[in-house]
């Protein structure tokens, strides 16, 4: 069933677009589709669902009788079950359960449905963990992708549901400090934002509940970027965004010159991926509707896209080979694959057993911005020049 936060014109999971470009909302509402679970949209559902049972037993919400029933009928029902999904899911576990242990004599609530409506319309949404002391309220969040991390600082998400779960206890509490954090156990990575209830109301009266108002009305200022227009449904027909890329791609004013001087090169790749990602979308999407809506577009035409041939019956095709004579039609036998292996075995001792062979061979080298965090590793001439 989905939650009413995936009804909600304004969700707290695309405030980071509404709350920056405010039109958008209601510009992208006709191109908007029904969001389809993904394999990784699936998969979080059921780390959320083990965490949050592992957790009720480990604060006493649940008894062990019904825990280990619970927990037996989940690893034989659900498909993305495994010794190593379960790994993530227990370091999440004890990451939550040594946050809990910070705090005295705290009050914990798992899937806590939160209510943030007093400043946006149908403002709700569910908290994976809240901790609540008398002065304090922190609320721990599970993202369990492993594609890109996801920080807690200054998180519109985490703080609209901070809002609302202040609004659900503050009556209760004495809050003065709120904190959120989101923990990533596939990227090892954890981080957290604090500040004052003063701040959080502050931000909540005088930044989120006329901007709200401007999004629900479909007013403001346009405000592309690489964040805004991420999940935006109607980032590939957007003038404003087109408009931007377009600018930053012939904005420089070069140096007389024949070649590109650094500097120059260095303004054109801070823009590159912006601008890649930019065409990417309006292609998929003029293909979409070439593809399915019959859409034409002047100098452009649908093809059929060049295809290597391939054995529809693999097992009827060795027949045939091996009754003609042919004996050398396999592959030698391969190991599955790596990560496949780790699955199978289970983390620890995967690296129990294979740690002394398993090797991790240098990266192709990257160029990335310089606030990256990974390590920058010396061209072959500075290598020279270092030596001499």
């Amino acid at each position: 069933m989905a939650s009413p936060e995936e009804h909600a014109v304004l969700s707290a999971s695309s405030s980071a677009r509404w709350l920056n470009c405010t039109p958008s909302v209601v510009f992208s509402a006709p191109y908007e589709v029904e969001r389809k679970d993904t394999t990784f949209t699936a998969e979080g559902t059921a780390a959320h669902a083990l965490a949050e049972l592992k957790l009720q037993f480990d604060t006493g919400k649940i008894t062990k009788r019904k825990f280990n029933a619970q927990l037996k009928k989940f690893k034989a029902e659900s498909e993305y079950y495994s010794v190593s999904f379960e790994e993530f899911v227990d370091d999440y576990v004890g990451f939550v359960n040594e946050t809990i242990a910070e705090y005295s004599d705290p009050e914990v609530e798992l899937e806590q449905r939160v209510n943030f409506s007093d400043w946006v319309p149908e403002g709700y949404g569910t908290s994976d963990v809240v901790i609540m002391t008398d002065s304090v309220l922190h609320i721990v969040d599970l993202k369990f992708g492993k594609g890109v991390a996801v920080s807690a600082i200054e998180n519109t998400q985490l703080m609209l549901y901070a809002l609302g779960t202040y609004y659900e206890f503050n009556m209760a509490y004495d809050f003065d400090t709120v904190r959120m954090t989101i923990h990533q156990p596939r990227l090892y990575d954890t981080s957290t934002y604090e500040l004052s209830v003063k701040e959080l109301l502050d931000w909540a009266d005088n930044f989120v509940k006329p901007r709200a108002e401007l999004a629900m009305a479909g007013e403001g200022d346009y405000a592309p970027s690489e964040k805004v227009c991420q999940w935006c449904p109607a980032k590939a027909i957007c003038k404003a965004r087109a408009d931007l890329n377009l600018q930053n791609a012939i904005k420089y004013d070069f140096a007389d010159s024949n070649e590109l001087e650094p500097a120059a090169i260095s303004d054109v790749l801070s823009q590159s991926k912006v601008i890649k990602k930019w065409l990417e979308d309006v292609e998929d999407y003029a293909l979409t509707q070439a593809r399915d809506q019959g859409q034409s577009f002047p100098g452009w035409k649908l093809v059929a896209g060049r295809s290597n041939r391939k054995i529809a019956n693999a097992e009827a095709a060795a027949s045939i080979l091996s009754k003609a004579g042919y004996a050398e039609i396999y592959k030698p036998q391969e190991l599955i694959t790596l990560t496949n292996l780790e699955k199978l075995v289970g983390k620890k001792k995967f690296g129990d057993l294979l740690n002394d062979i398993i090797v991790k061979p240098e990266g192709k080298p990257t160029l990335v911005v310089e606030t990256d965090k990974r390590p920058e590793i010396s061209s072959t001439a500075q290598a020279v020049k270092d030596f001499e």
